[in-house]
């Protein structure tokens, strides 16, 4: 009868396999995320999407410890450039009481409440529904190293990214990158 078992043994796995994959989405929970802040990853996401079509040149200026170079480039990855504007989304369910905000018709402001939320506060500029200007501004601490981040973004103008940063045994960094965008030529 080991033969027996050896046969059935797959063919139960793949019934009772097929049963309880075809039961979980009737378990799980309908979740529906509603956005408690303005979305910062799904306006850069949507940004970034707008830009690579556009594909302006830009005049990109990158500063390190204060030696700087500037190139003119078309910017072939613009999620990956903007990515620490995306990262700094606070929509998630988790967070939905950690930043307090201050509204009014042009401006929001979000604050954290708590310390060690990487990104302590974002503060967006709009006329009716148009984003203006979006300034954020990140801190990490930690026991190997510190890290401050000031992201700037003015839509269809400029970028400027600026970070801070403290790394134990190896000293102090600082970063600039700021991207003009040119009009494109008609």
């Amino acid at each position: 009868m080991y033969w027996y078992k050896l046969k059935l043994l797959p063919l139960t796995a793949i019934i009772g396999g097929i049963t309880l994959l075809s039961g979980l989405p009737s378990c799980r929970p309908d979740i529906k995320q509603s956005n408690a802040f303005f979305d910062i990853g799904g306006y850069f996401k949507a940004d970034t999407a707008r830009l690579k079509k556009l594909n302006p040149e830009v005049n990109k200026t990158v500063t390190h410890n204060g030696i700087t170079e500037t190139k003119t480039v078309h910017i072939s990855n613009w999620g990956q450039e903007l990515n620490l504007f995306i990262q700094s989304d606070i929509n998630r369910p988790a967070w939905k009481n950690s930043y307090s905000v201050l509204a009014s018709d042009s401006l929001l402001i979000y604050t954290a409440k708590y310390p060690d939320l990487r990104t302590t506060k974002v503060v967006i500029k709009k006329d009716k529904d148009k984003v203006k200007w979006v300034l954020v501004y990140n801190h990490t601490k930690n026991l190997l190293y510190e890290t401050r981040e000031k992201l700037s973004y003015f839509p269809d103008s400029v970028y400027l990214i600026e970070k801070w940063q403290q790394v134990r045994l190896m000293g102090r960094n600082n970063y600039r990158i700021e991207g003009i965008l040119k009009a494109p030529q008609k």
